[in-house]
């Protein structure tokens, strides 16, 4: 499956921000969907993923309370909703895609990424 995410940018601490992941084939509500971040410097990290059914969200810690993951697979999209950002959540977002099941790890296929910047 192909993805393409889009909706990064420039804002300022506080502000909210949401990305969108679209995924080319009608077979999406097959797949865990995940969002990951890969700051200047860092490893990629885990930021939230969601079941194949829109069920059971799972997030980082760091974001828990400020970001909500989403799904509408009507349209081949997930989302991420990101509020109360903060100067750490600048990273480049990527979406990611797996075959049903853990949430944190095992995924094959990646979108192109993202640049979310929050100014302090």
């Amino acid at each position: 499956v192909q993805l393409q995410a889009s909706g990064g940018g420039l804002v300022q601490a506080g502000d909210s921000l949401r990305l969108s992941c679209a995924a080319s084939e009608n077979t999406f509500s097959r797949y865990t969907m995940g969002w990951f971040r890969q700051a200047p410097g860092k490893e990629r990290e885990f930021v939230a993923a969601i079941s194949w059914n829109g069920g059971s969200p799972y997030y980082a810690d760091s974001v828990k309370g400020r970001f909500t993951v989403s799904r509408d697979n009507a349209k081949n999209t997930v989302y991420l909703q990101m509020n109360n950002l903060k100067p750490e959540d600048t990273a480049v977002y990527y979406c990611a895609a797996r075959p049903r099941g853990g949430y944190v790890s095992g995924y094959d296929n990646w979108g192109q990424g993202t640049q979310v910047t929050v100014s302090s």
